[in-house]
């Protein structure tokens, strides 16, 4: 008795070979067959290009969010004058408070903050901005201003002057070593009312924290020196906390607040940017099922196909039967012929896919170029160039999706050519 050949066998991978490239005069299906391997390959690529689109955002608005903010805010509740009705939120215990927040475990910095918005003129030219006045140890740690790559001047200088964001800079007209004054409406009080404070500032440390919208508008001054130009002499209006683990800042707020004491309040990070994230979270879904309907569409150009296929080779399929080839053999043949489309497309798919996520800079900046320089707008996208992030998992996930979909619908024709009757095959050939 004759042995029954494993399945997939070598001489069933011959024939799906065979059928894959033979020409439309042999009964072939060739242009169908490329067809659906470019449907698959553009979807691919179109699938991880676009995830990895979505994880160079998060990641970028994440990074430049925990990169020049604080994970933490402290401040307090605040209360009323009982004459001019006015609630006081500064802190007066600024020092005690932030020890007792640097005590709690997690916290890596606790920082006293004073903050006011102003007017900065320079040279006839001017920006609102918001000024944060922070302790020059404190603003050395912060990643995305003391970044010695990316920024202006000396930030040792830093006591002797004002750091601004290259936003403001580029407003104003400045650069490292200029002079600009800043005016605050709420200055000196005076028996005939409150008059405006003007101060001026050498310009000793511009910083690029790679937001627009923190760049046009950050300034940041001496601790002390923004007390007195605040009106703020022995008090701080928060204090901004950095803690180690940042995505998981939930879990430490409980503690935050039993160590900053009565009245105190905390905004996180994710309370400031959450609705954002979920937003970007939403669309990103939204895109991904887009994206699966269109590598679904690609594949069933393989059934399409396939179809054709299994019509054009009735009598060959008669033939092998009529010589012994079981069911499952004529199934697998075409099987493989509908998965090995599939699996090169893919292959395919992903090579672009990664390539685009690598090479977007310069792929971005010639289509910028051919574009006339105005496909992106950092005032308007908050980030200066187009982030891509390639992720193991995203590859994976349209590798999956694309092989999945492809095997599933090849099953169908596959199977209708294995139960063919090879008599009616053969009948009126």
């Amino acid at each position: 008795m004759a042995a029954t050949p494993p399945p997939f066998a070598a001489f069933e991978w011959l024939i799906a070979w065979r059928y894959l490239r033979a020409r439309r005069a042999e009964g072939g299906v060739s242009v169908m067959t490329w067809i659906s391997l470019l449907g698959i390959t553009l979807a691919v690529f179109a699938l991880i290009a676009t995830l990895s689109v979505r994880s160079g955002f998060r990641a970028e608005f994440v990074d430049t969010i925990l990169g020049a903010n604080a994970h933490a805010t402290v401040y307090v509740a605040g209360e009323a004058d009982a004459v001019t009705g006015r609630v006081d939120r500064t802190i007066a215990d600024y020092d005690a408070m932030a020890e007792r927040l640097r005590a709690v475990p997690g916290v890596t910095r606790a920082a006293p903050l004073v903050k006011g918005q102003v007017m900065a003129t320079a040279e006839g030219r001017n920006a609102g901005v918001e000024v944060f006045g922070i302790a020059p140890e404190h603003l050395a740690t912060i990643p995305r201003v003391a970044d010695p790559e990316t920024a202006q001047g000396d930030l040792s200088r830093f006591p002797e002057g004002i750091a601004i964001g290259s936003g403001v800079a580029r407003e104003l007209g400045v650069g490292v070593g200029d002079r600009i004054r800043i005016i605050s409406p709420d200055g000196v009080k005076t028996p005939l009312g409150t008059s405006p404070r003007i101060n001026a500032y050498d310009v000793v440390y511009i910083f690029t924290a790679g937001r627009y919208d923190i760049d046009r508008v950050r300034v940041y001054l001496p601790f002390a020196e923004a007390q007195r130009f605040f009106n703020r002499d022995g008090r701080v209006d928060e204090i901004e906390v950095m803690v180690s683990n940042p995505e998981r800042i939930e879990a430490l707020t409980p503690a935050l607040l039993r160590a900053a004491g009565e009245r105190a309040l905390v905004w996180t990070w994710r309370d400031s940017s959450g609705a954002f994230l979920r937003a970007l979270e939403v669309e990103d879904n939204v895109m991904f099922v887009i994206l699966s309907i269109l590598v679904l569409i690609a594949a069933l150009n393989i059934t399409s196909g396939l179809v054709m296929l299994v019509k054009n080779k009735g009598r060959d399929i008669g033939i092998l039967r009529t010589m012994g080839l079981s069911e499952g053999s004529v199934l697998r043949i075409f099987f493989i012929c509908g998965a090995l489309t599939g699996l090169l497309g893919t292959v395919f798919g992903v090579i672009l896919g990664c390539l685009f996520a690598i090479y977007i800079d310069p792929i971005f900046s010639f289509v910028n170029v051919m574009m006339g320089g105005q496909v992106w707008d950092p005032s308007i996208r908050g980030i200066y160039h187009l982030p891509a992030r390639l992720e193991a998992g995203d590859v994976l996930t349209a590798v999956a999706l694309s092989l999945g979909l492809s095997f599933v619908v090849t099953i169908f024709p596959a199977r209708r050519a294995a139960r063919m009757n090879p008599v009616e095959a053969l009948r009126y050939e």
